[in-house]
């Protein structure tokens, strides 16, 4: 590999001009230590840096490059939305197929939204339930991160987690005195906090798949819990799949675990690599939106139609089981390497993986929620993550984050990575 001076010129200069050099803060490398380094260009799954090294890429963008980086579709739907004009500020052609594509994918969707962000949609998401319930209170979980909105940016993963703050400062705590936080698949907190606040709850916010704090699962019968007892409380139950939606399969983490929640959050990958969110549900729930109910939400950008074309170009290229078919043989080839080159080593590991989305934890003990996640070795982490960028490796810089696959990955490329990871982990 080559140096990287140029990147750290660059990060040099950065520093200067952008508060810690960077504009999202897990970019930094603060959760690894070290600097990052500048991306120039990147195709299907490598990334090339200013300075000509090569990696082979599992952050994908966290999260929206599924089909790889400049997939030639997307990237001519740019192409020609860009030639028409790239705003309008009146509604498009393209937001009608956006929406009736999200319909079709995902059955739970009567009417959907389009936003700029998966904050967003999270935040706009929230205020629907509080505005067709009448009531104040959202049950959330710590380690689920659902953007950088006040009220929600509490015990919150990503960056927030990484950078040691799992709260943030500016946020004053009336904004979050009506988020209540229980750990991930505790069914017993989930039943205090409701009988604690009985009639008071619009509803609870959850990534059916936490990958925010790292990856877990939800434990058997969770979902399906979480799903029984906001019905019984006259609450709903939105399901933020900003990471997961389009990701463990086309209709996201609700259709594979077959759970039907009342509103679910999109963004990532409906973009294709722009930015974009979306939130949607139930038509008599995203009626109360103005212009024709009281819940006010508005953004000048959204429906952009360069990131509606570069959605649905990404969507409908999904539309093919075949893509997800690939990338979960993908996924079980990398686990098992990942596995096998861990022991070999001697080297205690647990590796969480749903589909193309997974992580893993140098501990010897499960992972099911925050707590769990936090007592995984992360000084190993740190070195494993600086050895395996130096074999032309590139994962999350963060023990705290989810890595990707695409279909633009192949066999050759897991395999290089394996050998990589059995060189890394004999030196941990």
């Amino acid at each position: 590999m080559n140096s990287r001076a140029k990147s750290e010129a660059l990060f040099a200069e950065s520093l200067n001009h952008i508060p810690g050099g960077v504009n999202s803060p897990v970019r930094a490398f603060r959760g690894v230590g070290g600097q990052p380094f500048f991306a120039e260009r990147a195709a299907g799954a490598h990334m090339w840096d200013v300075d000509g090294n090569e990696y082979i890429d599992y952050v994908g963008t966290w999260g929206p490059a599924i089909l790889g980086h400049a997939n030639p579709a997307i990237i001519e739907a740019i192409k020609q939305a860009a030639d028409k004009g790239t705003s309008f500020g009146i509604p498009t052609e393209a937001e009608v197929r956006m929406a009736r594509l999200v319909k079709a994918c995902v059955p739970s969707v009567e009417k959907v939204r389009m936003v700029n962000s998966g904050t967003e949609a999270c935040m706009s998401a929230i205020r629907v339930a509080r505005g067709f319930t009448g009531r104040p209170k959202i049950i959330k979980f710590d380690g689920c991160y659902h953007g950088h909105a006040d009220s929600l940016l509490v015990k919150a993963g990503s960056g927030a987690l990484t950078c040691g703050h799992p709260d943030s400062a500016g946020v004053p705590p009336e904004f979050t005195a009506h988020t209540i936080v229980v750990p991930f698949n505790d069914e017993a907190a989930v039943r205090e906090a409701f009988a604690a606040n009985d009639g008071q709850v619009a509803g609870i916010i959850l990534e059916p798949v936490p990958g925010n704090a790292g990856v877990y699962l939800p434990r058997k019968g969770f979902l399906e819990f979480l799903r029984d007892i906001t019905a019984a409380n006259d609450s709903l139950l939105i399901f933020d799949e900003v990471m997961t939606g389009f990701r463990v399969g086309l209709d996201g983490a609700q259709g594979r675990f077959s759970i039907t929640p009342d509103l679910s959050c999109f963004g990532k990958i409906i973009g294709g690599g722009l930015p974009v969110g979306a939130f949607g549900g139930r038509a008599v729930l995203m009626d109360v939106l103005a212009p024709d109910g009281p819940v006010y939400q508005a953004g000048t950008l959204s429906g952009n139609p360069l990131a509606m074309a570069a959605g649905i170009a990404a969507l409908e290229q999904l539309q093919s089981g075949e893509v997800y078919e690939r990338l979960e043989a993908l996924g079980a080839q990398l686990e098992a390497g990942i596995n096998a080159a861990a022991k070999s080593a001697g080297v205690p590991v647990v590796t969480q993986r749903i589909g193309s989305m997974g992580c893993l934890f140098f501990t010897d003990h499960p992972v099911h929620n925050l707590a769990d996640a936090m007592r995984a070795d992360r000084e190993r982490f740190k070195k494993y993550f600086h050895g395996m960028l130096a074999e032309g490796i590139y994962f999350a810089p963060s023990a705290f984050e989810a890595g990707f696959l695409s279909n633009a990955h192949t066999e050759a490329d897991v395999d290089a990575t394996v050998v990589a990871a059995t060189k890394v982990m004999r030196i941990l």
